[in-house]
């Protein structure tokens, strides 16, 4: 018998004991969704070098099919900020219809992700390359926006870094005023709004763009507007195959490939953050497939890809949204708004939108983490949030992501390969008074503590440490602190032991942790050194040792230093043991 589909049964649990109480609320969220969604659709469409008609097809699509399918129920999908800055870049090089091929394309690939359920690998990024990425991409929609607050046109870049650079370097036109204000007026809304306990619970954003284009007509202010906006959610301008457009598809998985792994990335990240609000778990394989189906059907309206928008989430939660009913109500909002308020979008000022998108941008930034990093003084994430997020100003967004990645392990490697290696002597003496029957002082006893993980990156310290030190007719080597060890550290401790058996001497190894063990016996090794020179504690090893020399005269004398009787606090050291 067929099992049947996850989303059934999501669907099935969800609606259970539905009733006309859940469906006000459902509906009074969904409209206030809609409020906020409107003027973001509308700017993130023009921001993607779209049409704002295309933005707002993308999210009423979205919130009907990404939402039927998606991975949890208060999941509202979209065309975001992040995904309009690696648009940009496409629609610079392809041109829309190479934009809809890569949407169509990353919508496959998301929807294996899903299918193969391979969501888990997303959370292998490290969190200061998502916070640098995050802030690279809010520089790229803020410096994208600029020739539109200040009404001016000015020539192409191929990167953010490149477009900021130009205002400083070339003559600028003259600068529109009356665009500026419109612009200024939504900030001021924006930024006050919120700040006020009656009015904070408005759509800032739409009253905002309201009111500039009301001024803007009745004071015929001479701005650049969005223009027509078809009453139809088919545009005219959408993905229609071509065999000529086909051949180009070797040229555009690299640019799907960035698609899908950032609308995978904010898809499930925004999940997990709705997840705590709520309480409910994000399905993160189920969320690609809902978002790799949707991808895939989008381009065919002429809309531009969408995901996951934790601003429309947020709002639908705190609204008192329970179902999915509210992704698809909010969609039912944005589409009568199409069909019935056409033109009165259409004379929306551009840089209206301009100054949604700056103020957007700006709180995108994840403020929390950045002053977390900073407050906290942690070096190595503040670097590679700082290195990303330049990375993703001056460069392509996928290499960006691969520069955090691989600065981000670097950095961890260099920081797990620090090794600790502690030499000491037995101090005899204290030994004696603790009751320990040693009746003779023996030379040559070194027990020497190792932490950290024994791999290819520390080995070498650990030879070139015991190189330093004069040699032991018995060595010691304690490795509680090691947590795990590759083949360069079994390397290491070999070439340990074979020194000690040229020059007559043991070599115990003690605290040995069950994954460091497993290897040093699969690879034969405890049969070479001698399973009685295994042992749990550097006490017994001790007690082994003195047994061994007092019974077995040394092949040349001692070359141990004197005792030293400066105290060490570590607490696995035994009874007796002190820093050289």
């Amino acid at each position: 018998m067929l099992k049947r589909p996850v989303i059934f049964r999501m669907w099935q649990q969800e609606f259970r004991g539905y009733d006309a109480v859940h469906f006000r609320r459902d509906l009074l969220a969904g409209l206030t969704v809609a409020a906020v969604a409107l003027p973001l659709a509308l700017a993130f469409g023009v921001a993607s070098q779209a049409t704002a008609a295309a933005g707002l097809v993308t999210a009423i699509i979205a919130g009907f099919v990404i939402g039927a399918l998606s991975g949890a129920p208060y999941q509202i999908s979209g065309p975001t900020g992040a995904m309009s800055a690696v648009l940009v870049v496409i629609v610079a090089k392809h041109g829309l219809p190479g934009l809809w091929l890569a949407a169509t394309l990353a919508g496959v690939m998301m929807l294996a992700l899903g299918i193969f359920r391979l969501g888990a690998v997303i959370n292998f990024i490290p969190a200061p390359v998502i916070t640098g990425f995050t802030s690279g991409i809010a520089l790229i929609i803020f410096i994208g926006q600029i020739d539109n607050f200040l009404g001016v046109k000015t020539p192409a870049a191929d990167t953010a870094a490149q477009k900021a650079v130009g205002y400083f370097t070339q003559s600028i036109p003259l600068l529109n005023f009356q665009a500026i204000l419109s612009a200024l007026i939504v900030v001021a809304t924006m930024v006050l709004l919120p700040r006020f306990k009656r009015t904070a619970i408005l759509p800032a954003a739409l009253i905002g763009i309201a009111l500039a284009t009301t001024a803007a007509w009745l004071l015929n202010w001479q701005v650049n507007i969005i223009g027509e906006v078809p009453g139809t959610i088919i545009l005219e301008d959408r993905f229609q195959p071509t065999l000529d457009l086909l051949g180009t598809v070797g040229e555009l998985v690299v640019p799907a490939a960035a698609i899908a792994a950032l609308g995978a990335i904010e898809s499930l990240l925004a999940g997990t953050v709705a997840g705590r609000m709520t309480d409910i778990k994000l399905n993160a394989n189920q969320e690609l497939i809902a978002q790799g189906v949707g991808n895939i059907v989008i381009p065919f309206f002429g809309g531009v890809p969408a995901t996951a928008a934790i601003a429309r989430i947020t709002v639908g939660v705190k609204a008192g949204g329970a179902t999915r009913l509210v992704s698809i109500i909010h969609s039912v909002a944005l589409l009568l708004s199409a069909l019935f308020l056409g033109a009165i979008i259409g004379r929306i000022p551009l840089a209206a939108l301009a100054g949604v998108l700056m103020v957007t941008a700006f709180r995108m930034n994840e403020w929390h983490l950045i002053k977390f990093y900073v407050k906290r003084r942690l070096k190595s994430p503040t670097t590679v949030m700082v290195v990303t997020m330049l990375a993703t100003v001056a460069l392509d967004l996928t290499q960006a992501i691969i520069v955090g990645v691989i600065l981000s392990l670097l950095l961890f490697i260099s920081q797990v390969s620090r090794l600790s290696v502690v030499p000491t002597d037995v101090d005899w003496e204290r030994l004696r008074q603790a009751g320990h029957p040693f009746t003779q002082q023996v030379g040559g006893i070194k027990v020497i503590y190792v932490t950290g993980p024994l791999f290819f990156g520390a080995a070498n310290q650990l030879v070139s440490a015991l190189d330093d030190m004069p040699p032991g007719r018995v060595i010691i080597l304690s490795m509680r602190g090691v947590p795990l060890m590759d083949a360069s550290g079994l390397h290491a401790i070999e070439q340990l032991w074979q020194n000690q058996i040229k020059r007559g001497g043991y070599l115990y190894l003690t605290g040995l942790q069950p994954a460091v063990q497993k290897l040093i016996q699969r690879a034969g090794l405890s049969e070479e050194i001698g399973k009685d020179k295994l042992l749990w504690s550097a006490d017994q090893a001790i007690n082994s040792a003195y047994a061994l020399l007092t019974t077995i005269p040394p092949a040349e004398p001692s070359t141990a230093d004197n005792l030293i009787t400066e105290d060490i606090e570590l607490d696995e050291m035994p009874l007796g043991v002190v820093k050289m």
